[in-house]
């Protein structure tokens, strides 16, 4: 599937390519062509107007010949300043507001002119009469900008099948994990049952009680887990919570069944914090980030848990001493499937994002990571 997905990216870049390249070779000739013809028109003008010097001096007197004053009016299009050296004047034709414009802002002009073509010369008896200087038709410019055209509307066409490709991927990765964490719940299900019917058993057996409590403690939380996984996929009840105690339980759960080489700091707020809240899974997003941070240092070093009020949100902060994250890794790291463990399926932080942003609208991101140094994850929610 993945090949598929690889040969059928390159295919439609080697395409667009193929395309844009076959528009842009044929435009290019089409453009140069266009300007041939602007140049044989421009010829034939300045062919003309030397015709009409020369007929003009004829010792006969005779008119001009209507021929002639055909070619100079037939100029309808493209922009041309005539400027004639014995009067040393200008004549503007086809440029919009010529007669308002400055000696200075004509001069300026024909340069552009003389940048964009070569300017043509009328001569007579070795004398040069007149100088035309001219700039592209309207057309010219259109066709030179065509390509461009193309390129862009062909960018958007690929930008669109991209855009709704990523989409759908995404939809079906998010179901594929939502009917994993579902039947994952299921499977944990029938063993759970046992259990709490085996420790009945067991307390009738004059078992130790203190073993009991610690199994009933272990099958609560395999409880708490089984409904965790059972609610990714559809929308989670929220109810107004204490974000400080939810927190509290979370920090306390973990810090009671971590290895004693993990140094956890605690900074909560001395009162409570209501929000919008699902327990069961912001607990698990708690949790998440922790063992993650906890991978990170290898087990070795300092969580610091942290929680701050603004006006309108409230924020929590997790921070690890561990191997950091290179920052171009830092939205790519909430991607399904997206690891740097050598074990693991990289669920636990696009389920967090999912958690957080979807069903608590929030917002979960690094806040901060520096190579050998530590990362702080932030989440932000929206406090009552």
């Amino acid at each position: 599937m993945e090949i598929n997905t690889r040969f059928t990216r390159r295919a439609i870049i080697v395409f667009t390519l193929v395309i844009v390249g076959i528009v842009g070779y044929n435009t290019y000739l089409f453009y140069n062509q266009l300007k041939d013809n602007e140049r044989d028109k421009m010829q034939i003008f300045a062919k003309a107007l030397q015709e009409m010097a020369e007929t003009s001096t004829d010792e006969l007197g005779t008119d001009q010949s209507p021929l002639i004053i055909e070619v100079i009016r037939s100029n309808t299009t493209t922009p041309l300043i005539l400027y004639t050296h014995k009067g040393d004047s200008y004549d503007l034709s086809n440029i919009p507001e010529g007669a308002q414009l400055s000696r200075a802002e004509i001069e300026r002009m024909v340069e552009q002119f003389k940048q964009t073509n070569s300017p043509i010369e009328t001569r007579f008896e070795g004398e040069v009469l007149n100088t035309i200087y001219y700039g592209n038709a309207p057309i010219i410019n259109k066709v030179k900008y065509y390509p461009l055209a193309i390129l862009l509307v062909i960018l958007l066409f690929v930008g669109f099948i991209y855009f709704f490709y990523q989409t759908t991927k995404s939809a079906e990765q998010n179901k594929l994990w939502a009917g994993m964490a579902k039947e994952t719940a299921h499977q944990i299900g029938t063993p759970l049952s046992s259990l709490v019917g085996w420790t009945e058993i067991l307390k009738s057996e004059n078992t130790n009680p203190a073993y009991i409590a610690e199994i009933e403690k272990d099958i609560r939380r395999l409880q708490t887990i089984t409904e965790r996984f059972s609610k990714v996929g559809s929308k989670p009840n929220l109810e107004e919570r204490d974000v400080v105690k939810e927190t509290q339980l979370a920090y306390d759960y973990l810090k009671a069944r971590t290895s004693k080489l993990i140094n956890f700091q605690l900074d909560l707020p001395q009162k409570k914090i209501p929000v919008m809240l699902n327990e069961q899974l912001f607990g698990w997003t708690v949790e998440n980030l922790v063992k993650n941070g906890i991978d990170a240092m290898k087990g070795k070093g300092t969580i610091s848990i942290e929680i701050s009020e603004q006006p309108k949100t409230v924020t929590i902060h997790i921070t690890d001493t561990g191997k950091g994250i290179p920052k171009r890794d830092f939205k790519k790291i909430f991607t399904p499937g997206f690891t740097t463990k050598k074990r693991g399926w990289g669920l636990g932080l696009s389920l967090a994002k999912r958690i957080i942003e979807e069903y608590h609208e929030g917002n979960i991101r690094v806040l901060k990571s520096q190579p050998d140094v530590g990362t702080t994850m932030e989440i932000q929610l929206k406090r009552l």
